[in-house]
């Protein structure tokens, strides 16, 4: 997700929307904390193949501390 300035959102909202109707999540912040997300609609149309790759990218990065999620999960399945 993209963080962007609430002064900078209001400045170029429409632009933001465009984005986020692409399928983009914006996280809106002042003095640099996060205050609000700008999400797509939840009963708007997504493609697939775009929805697969979003999922793969927020788990490509997952981690607890030090350790790597996907690791732990195979741990444990040993």
């Amino acid at each position: 997700m993209r963080e962007i300035g609430s002064y900078e959102a209001k400045t170029n909202l429409p632009a933001l929307l465009r984005e986020v109707a692409d399928g983009a999540r914006i996280v809106i912040t002042r003095s640099g904390k996060p205050v609000a997300d700008l999400v797509p609609h939840p009963g708007s149309t997504d493609d697939p193949a775009m929805v697969i790759d979003q999922i793969r990218e927020m788990r490509s990065g997952l981690t607890l501390g030090n350790n790597d999620l996907k690791e732990m999960i195979r741990a444990g399945r040993r």
